[in-house]
């Protein structure tokens, strides 16, 4: 079972020079963006979608923003406006898939939420499509090179504790369903009882699947710390492969965080693959947001 000390005492030892920049996103007043997705196009347009939200609370909007210049971005303003939180997105048949976090703020402080997904047609038309199971999280699908749709869930509880990775393939997006959700049996060799995690992006490359997420724990204090992980899914045995920590907080340039129990955490958002290097966007401190380069993880496997 996966360590975060263990994990991250390997990462330390040797770890690379890397180079960060803060994102700029304009046209949100004084509102946050973060826990954002990596770039992509919709048609044309190069957008990334955010999680805005006030410093005091957590009701949050995902919107899009344009790419105005090199780390400048802002808001659509005619775009979609969805009151959800940490968007995701995949490409299914050619279809733009948008997913975020559906969270019901309920009497006497009681909170649930889900992870619902739209189909994105433009910047300004989103078509809901799905809704996961209530009390779960990070729900990931990526297409495979046969058709099939990989789907990452990530139950809590009795079946997951503080949070651990499932995995199941459908052989399409249609089939997809809460049952089956439920059903999908955890990977081996994940988090233990003491940590959580989760899928936050899918890549396919060859003949391997690697996943980006993330992996957290508590300290003592009950602070919270997150680390951004990649690690090869070995869909035959289902199993987690060889897991890497690839960024923490300390990589980053310093900011604001939302709460002092929020300062160590990078919630990854995607990565993009140069040659040698590759480019991490991530959420900061649930206040903010980054891109890191570094070196291509994939190198050194």
């Amino acid at each position: 079972m996966i360590y975060v000390k263990k994990l991250l005492k390997e990462y330390r030892k040797t770890k690379p020079e890397k180079s960060a920049v803060v994102l700029n996103f304009q046209g949100v007043g004084d509102k946050d963006v973060y826990n954002i997705t990596a770039p992509f196009f919709i048609n044309d347009t190069e957008v990334i979608a955010g999680r805005v939200e006030s410093r005091e609370d957590e009701h949050s909007n995902i919107r899009l923003f344009k790419k105005v210049q090199e780390d400048q971005w802002e808001v659509i303003k005619e775009g979609i406006d969805l009151e959800l939180q940490d968007p995701f997105y995949t490409i299914i048949d050619g279809k733009i898939i948008l997913g975020g976090v559906e969270v019901f703020f309920e009497e006497d402080d009681n909170v649930k939420w889900r992870t619902v997904l739209y189909e994105l047609k433009e910047v300004d038309e989103a078509i809901r499509l799905f809704e996961g199971p209530l009390g779960m999280k990070d729900l990931r699908l990526k297409q495979l090179k046969d058709g099939r749709v990989l789907v990452l869930t990530r139950p809590q509880g009795d079946k997951g504790g503080r949070g651990k990775i499932g995995y199941t393939v459908i052989n399409r997006l249609d089939d997809l369903s809460v049952e089956i959700i439920n059903n999908a049996p955890l990977l081996t060799n994940q988090f233990n009882d003491e940590e959580w995690g989760g899928g936050n992006e899918i890549h396919v490359v060859e003949d391997d699947i690697y996943v980006l997420g993330h992996i957290a724990n508590f300290d003592n204090e009950g602070d919270r710390h997150y680390y951004a992980i990649l690690f090869l899914l070995d869909l035959e045995n289902g199993q987690m492969k060889d897991p890497k920590i690839i960024a923490e907080r300390s990589d980053f340039l310093e900011g604001p965080a939302k709460r002092p129990d929020l300062v160590d955490v990078v919630f990854s958002g995607g990565l993009l693959f140069e040659e040698k290097t590759a480019t991490l966007y991530a959420g900061i401190s649930d206040a903010g947001a980054q891109k890191l380069r570094i070196v291509n993880p994939l190198i050194e496997r």
